[in-house]
């Protein structure tokens, strides 16, 4: 079939702005003009591609159009670009975990800043892949192993995270070491409802209650938190910074946990996605775990 690329942006913008009326702005036509082109669409598709909710979402046949909308616009931004007209910035769409983005991606990527509009959208590492499969993202760091439909896979390394707690909290909660009854009743500080490293370690020393939750999600006050003495938590590595015990200490070693990311990306290439993908794959190459 014939893709009319109009019709392809209205249901990008549509998506990207929430509703009709955002997409008619972004677009700068009426709603009527993008309501009457994604009707088209969907007729020439022959298929719903939108949930009229607030805001409007993609059905499952609208995640494949609108990846094909996405892929088709990178193009056609970078032929502009290549051709010296049109806007000159390309707009490269990057989902990544939380804790990547607090250490080692904005350093791997702020070379690019100036040439290219980056869209950084957060989400948990074993999440980000669903930003791949509905279209809004054009590649993802992520802890999926399978590649998503359309995309390809690499190994970037791991991230290695430890159970940490501040002295004080450490002394009065664990006074005895990291055991099945402290785990059942010391505090803990977790992300966010996806974040299961915390109960991971619970599960490991047969813990089955739900000890108190504190729940902080974001990645610098994360770990600020645990620093605080709010509770114990798995702390990054690479987030650890300067700390000395005096911060915070280990609660145990053996409970460690390397968290294997990879990096997934269309298998339609562009310039733009090649720029990112190098600056990742050599960032994460100096940064994180080989093993």
């Amino acid at each position: 079939m014939d893709w009319d690329l109009s019709q392809l942006r209205a249901l990008a913008a549509a998506v990207d702005h929430g509703s009709l009326d955002g997409a008619a702005a972004a677009l700068h036509v009426t709603p009527s003009a993008v309501s009457q082109r994604l009707k088209a669409l969907e007729r020439s598709v022959g298929a719903v591609l939108l949930q009229r909710t607030r805001p409007v979402r993609a059905t499952r046949p609208g995640e494949e159009v609108l990846r094909l909308a996405r892929q088709l616009d990178a193009l056609t931004r970078d032929a502009e670009h290549a051709l010296g007209s049109g806007d000159a910035r390309q707009v490269v769409r990057l989902a990544v975990n939380a804790d990547s983005l607090a250490t080692w991606v904005l350093p791997a990527l702020a070379p690019l800043a100036g040439e290219l509009s980056l869209e950084l959208l957060r989400e948990d590492e074993d999440r980000t892949a669903d930003l791949l499969r509905d279209g809004s993202a054009m590649a993802a760091i992520t802890s999926e192993r399978v590649p998503v439909q359309g995309c390809t896979v690499e190994r970037l390394g791991a991230m290695r995270y430890q159970p940490m707690a501040a002295p004080a909290f450490a002394s009065r909660w664990f006074p005895a070491g990291v055991t099945h009854d402290a785990l059942s009743v010391a505090p803990l500080v977790v992300f966010d409802d996806a974040d299961r490293l915390q109960h991971r370690v619970l599960q490991r020393h047969g813990v089955t209650s739900e000890p108190p939750v504190h729940l902080v999600p974001a990645s610098t006050q994360y770990v600020e938190a645990v620093r605080l003495g709010f509770g114990w938590g798995m702390v990054p590595d690479l987030q650890r910074g300067d700390w000395t015990t005096r911060d915070a200490v280990v609660l145990s070693s053996a409970d460690a946990e390397d968290v294997s990311l990879y990096w997934q990306q269309w298998t339609l290439r562009t310039p733009s996605l090649d720029r990112v993908a190098e600056a990742i794959r050599a960032a994460s190459a100096q940064t994180l775990r080989a093993a």
